[in-house]
């Protein structure tokens, strides 16, 4: 039994030491493997990374053997347009260098070569698309049949994706790289450089001859044929009219020097700033003469050298540029101010300037229908429409008040002085005017055409029936001014001074020649007759108070004799001294009636003066008082009265602040005040 226990204990340690052996090398077989499995793994990830390629490269083993005969053809067909466009475009690329240089070197060649890139964009442009559709055909072909990779295809399909993008956006589908456009720009400058170094301002003093001439074109021919070039490049790039707005600034602004020497500030006068005409009446001559000069020489010369220029280009480029630089360059600031000037206020000077700026447009009418006639020109043809008929009506309407204005005056009390009211002197110089040779034809015209818009004849002889009727007119108003003093003295020398001013400023004038001999003899003789009437009732009574009667034949002594001479000579003064005192503020205007009355006055004291005091002065001269007695010498007395009536000294206000106050002098008040009014 002892025996048998130790065996089985045996048996169980050999077991156990039997399964740690087995169990030691077990572990160390797993060990092993670890270790193996740990330097396989990333040999496993490597072969991974190369499964795809490696399917890729097989995957056309696996394709359709028809697929993989006709790929080489679609592969040729797709990248010989391809390889083409790559070759243009690497000629272009060969031609930067030429085209950034300066044109002005070589215009010709530079043309040359930009019109060569301009052809080959052209082809670009033009197969680029095609290129594209054959290598999206060949992409296509390749994935129907499944000869490429997916991967290989997707990228594909994102590049030519872009490049279709780009084909289609207009700012990126430049192939050029940009180059076109800095060509084109070195162009744009080669035309304003031309431009400018060649648009010299015309000088004033050929221009502002007697002699209106036509203007040359101001551009050499050799000039302008360069000009034309690059406006054919241009305008082929759509360009064109940058470039006219190049030509209009340069050209304009040379037109606009060579009327700064003009000094046109006038110009820009508005309404507002000046109270009648008469304050601009000289800008309004300078203006005519500097209208006719811009037109006839500066927009005449824009002219012929826009038609010059652009005549290639159609009509309407080369009008619709012309009409730009007219614009800008100062005609619609001429038009503007005549515009101005029949919006002032109405005066009757106005009518006359009226005239002359409707003079100014007629006379240069056929140039405007020339130069600014064409449908580009519609706001320039428009201002001078709206100015030619605000003229028209403005005139006429003047003129047909006239005869109005003149009888309103009736009413006004005449002149303190026994003056010749400003309303007489002012209509018979202002008839005449309207009668003359330089302003009957237009006044006349203008009539025509304002009766013709009424649908209203108009016959010569009534304007000169509307002028006959203002004069007759003042007539009425002359007599009844003359009827209007208080003083008889006074009556007689203001109807002398009128009918003498009508008979001599209308004696061989075109209206006196109209009122006739007869009408002018009546005012003569009126003038005698008053002056007799004048001179037999004031001065001509004076010698009167110098009677000699009881001085002759007085026998009561030396004494008596003076008394009597000082009360002569006493009263004597006292009435010259009156009569003196108030005719000294009379005004006599016209100088050979003032000269011949104070001689006839003259005449009339100062003999009988002289005798007197030669007789009987010595009675008195030895007094103490004498002076009061013999208050003048005959020296001084025919100096007196010789220097009678003589106007007074007037202070000449500036045009720019002068208006006229409530009346003529006497006459014509400020009838501004109402609707109708021509003052």
């Amino acid at each position: 039994m002892a025996g048998s226990a130790n065996l089985n204990g045996d048996s169980r340690i050999e077991n156990l030491i039997s399964a740690r052996k087995s169990l030691k090398l077990s572990l160390e077989k797993s060990r092993s493997l670890g270790l193996a499995l740990e330097k396989a793994g990333p040999r496993l990830e490597e072969i991974g990374q190369r499964l795809p390629s490696l399917e890729a490269a097989v995957r056309p083993i696996r394709a359709d053997k028809d697929a993989l005969v006709a790929v080489g053809g679609h592969i040729n067909r797709a990248v010989g347009p391809a390889a083409a466009v790559l070759k243009v475009f690497d000629a272009v690329h060969g031609l930067e260098k030429s085209l950034l240089s300066d044109p002005r070197n070589d215009l010709a060649g530079y043309m040359a070569v930009l019109k060569r890139l301009e052809e080959a964009l052209r082809f670009l442009g033009e197969n680029c698309g095609l290129a594209i559709q054959w290598l999206e055909d060949i992409v296509e072909y390749l994935e129907d049949n499944t000869v490429a990779d997916e991967r290989y295809l997707a990228n594909l399909k994102k590049a030519l994706k872009n490049l279709r993008e780009l084909q289609n956006d207009e700012e990126k589908a430049r192939l050029d790289g940009g180059l076109l456009e800095a060509a084109l720009d070195k162009l744009e400058n080669e035309f304003r450089q031309l431009l400018t170094e060649n648009s010299v301002p015309l000088p004033m003093a050929a221009a502002l001859g007697d002699q209106a001439c036509i203007a040359p074109s101001p551009l050499p021919v050799s000039v302008i044929h360069k000009l034309q070039a690059i406006l054919g490049r241009l305008k082929a790039n759509n360009r064109l009219e940058k470039c006219i707005s190049i030509y209009v600034e340069v050209r304009s602004s040379n037109v606009r020097a060579s009327l700064q020497a003009l000094n046109l500030d006038y110009l820009e006068i508005s309404v507002s700033e000046f109270n009648d005409v008469q304050s601009i009446e000289g800008y309004i001559g300078q203006w005519g003469k500097h209208l006719e000069f811009a037109v006839k020489h500066l927009f005449e010369a824009e002219y012929k050298l826009c038609n010059d220029v652009y005549e290639r280009m159609g009509l309407d480029v080369w009008m619709g540029c012309f009409s730009r630089i007219a614009a800008q360059a100062g005609i619609l600031a001429f038009l503007q101010f005549g515009k101005t000037v029949t919006e002032s206020k109405k005066d009757p000077i106005k009518l006359l300037k009226l005239l002359d700026i409707f003079a100014s447009l007629n006379k240069l009418r056929l140039d405007f229908n020339r130069l600014f006639g064409g449908a580009a020109c519609a706001e320039i043809q428009n201002l001078t429409r709206d100015l030619i008929k605000s003229v028209i009506d403005g005139a006429a309407e003047i003129f047909w008040e006239l005869l109005l204005q003149v009888e309103l005056q009736r009413q006004s009390p005449p002149p303190l002085d026994g003056n010749v009211p400003r309303l007489v002197s002012f209509i018979t110089d202002y008839c005449n005017k309207l009668l003359g040779d330089d302003y009957k034809p237009i006044l006349t015209q203008v009539l025509i055409i304002h009766r013709s818009w009424k649908r209203q004849s108009f016959q010569e002889k009534l304007l000169v029936t509307e002028i006959l009727n203002i004069v007759k007119a003042v007539e009425l108003n002359l007599e009844t001014w003359i009827k209007a003093y208080e003083d008889p003295m006074l009556t007689n020398f203001f109807a002398m001074n009128n009918h003498w001013h009508l008979y001599k400023h209308l004696k061989g004038t075109k209206l006196g020649d109209l009122l006739g001999d007869s009408w002018l003899r009546e005012h003569e003789n009126y003038k005698e007759y008053y002056s007799t009437i004048f001179l037999r009732e004031s001065w001509g009574k004076l010698p009167s108070h110098l009677s000699r009667e009881g001085l002759i034949l007085f026998s009561g002594g030396r004494a008596t004799a003076r008394d009597l001479v000082k009360k002569r000579l006493k009263k004597f003064n006292e009435v010259f001294d009156e009569m003196y005192g108030k005719q000294s503020g009379w005004v006599m205007p016209e100088r050979d009636l003032r000269e011949k009355t104070c001689q006839l006055i003259v005449q009339a004291v100062v003999p009988v003066y002289r005798s007197y005091m030669q007789n009987y002065g010595p009675l008195v001269e030895q007094e103490a008082s004498s002076t009061k007695y013999a208050k003048y010498t005959v020296q001084k007395l025919e100096e007196m009265l010789s220097c009678l009536y003589r106007p007074k000294p007037v202070r000449h206000a500036s045009l720019r602040g002068r208006q006229f106050s409530g009346k003529y002098g006497n006459g014509m008040p400020d009838l501004r005040r109402t609707a109708s009014a021509v003052v």
